[in-house]
Formats: C-alpha cells, structure tokens, sequence
C-alpha cells in the first residue's frame, strides 16, 4: 500500500482563500516518561519535487531516515516549530488539556500565526486556530506527517539526554514507551522525576508525590 502523504487538503484550503495553512501532529501521548512534544509544520504552497517522497508519518521512517528529513524539510524553506508540557503538567492537568497547551505552545513561537491547522485524527479543545481533523493524517496529509518528523526528533533528542541523567531506566530506546525492560528498571528503582505519576502503572507503583 502507498505510504506516500500528499497536498491535496492544503491544496482544498488554499483555494478556498486560506493562507497559512499548517501541519500538527504529536509526539508521546501514550508514554509513562518524558513530555508530550508537538509539531507545528508549514510547507511552502504548492510544493513539489522529489524531496516529497522523504516526508512521510515518522512511524514508518527509521532514526536516521527522520533526521535526514527534517534537514530536508529546512532545506526547502518549511516553517517549523515545536511546543511541549513537561510530566509534572501532564500530571496536573491531564493529557488531553497538556495536549491543548502544548499546541498553544508552539503556536505561540511562530511569527505568523496560521489560519487553519490541519491535525492528526481528532480536534482538541482550546486551540487558538480553527483545525480540521483528518483521520490518519500523518499518513494521508504532507504537513501532517512534516509535524510529526519534527515533533518525534526533538522528543528522541530529548529522551536521549535524560538517558544520561537515568542510564538504568534505557531511555535511549524505549524513548519513554513501557517496554518490559523499562518496567522492570521502575520495579528495581522506583520512577524517577520525569516519569509520570497519574499513568498506570507508574501510579500503581510508586508513593503518590505531590503535584506542585
């Protein structure tokens, strides 16, 4: 099956007098570690060339693949950006609102605010945009799928840091994601200060902390 994402809902928009339209996709909804990142991406309009057969749903390309990616998405002028909340947020709030604040986020860091996000599956409360969902838009959608290259190597970035912090939790590979290996590290020490504390089994398995 083609894995290729395409233009033609930027294309649907642009005609009908919209003018910056943009790309969000999300990074690290369903892990017990680590932030939630989003990606904000704006491809320039009416794109073409073969460096659009790079640019697919961060899932289907390999680590190297998505860096190599992102630095073909800023060779061609795509405007990018990316917004995060932390665990103790997510804690305190709950994943769909840090979801919304993170959104926000990276909104907030672009000179030029855009007039429709296209988003990943479903619209979220709160945004500041007009959005339209498009189901398994990382795979279907251009922008979408830009969005998620850049919010997944900022957040792999990340976790790679926080490995050096917590070398016995491997987040250089389980990136945060519950992996037996990872469960077995928070059964042996404990979670540690980026693990998320309202996610089972974190919360099973460690003293409530507080919230603060």
């Amino acid at each position: 099956m083609d894995q290729t994402a395409d233009y033609k809902e930027e294309t649907k928009l642009l005609n009908n007098g919209f003018n910056l339209v943009a790309g969000v996709d999300e990074v690290g909804r369903g892990t017990v570690a680590g932030p939630l990142v989003v990606g904000i991406a704006k491809l320039p309009n009416n794109p073409s060339g073969n460096w659009l057969k790079s640019i697919k749903d961060s899932k289907l390309l390999s680590n190297k693949q998505r860096v190599k990616a992102l630095e073909i998405l800023y060779d061609n002028k795509c405007i990018m950006t990316t917004g995060s909340t932390s665990p103790n947020e997510i804690d305190k709030i709950g994943i769909v609102k840090a979801t919304s604040l993170a959104i926000n986020r990276a909104i907030d860091k672009l000179s030029q605010k855009p007039d429709m996000l296209l988003v990943d599956g479903f619209t979220l409360p709160g945004i500041t945009v007009p959005q339209k969902p498009i189901i398994k838009g990382d795979r279907k959608c251009l922008s979408i799928a830009a969005a998620s290259i850049v919010a997944k190597v900022t957040r792999d970035e990340f976790m790679l840091q926080q490995n050096e912090i917590y070398p016995e939790y491997s987040f250089d590979s389980n990136k945060g994601y519950l992996t037996k290996k990872h469960s077995q590290a928070i059964n042996e020490h404990g979670p540690c200060a980026i693990h998320r504390y309202s996610f089972e089994p974190i919360i099973s398995m460690a003293t409530p902390k507080l919230f603060n």
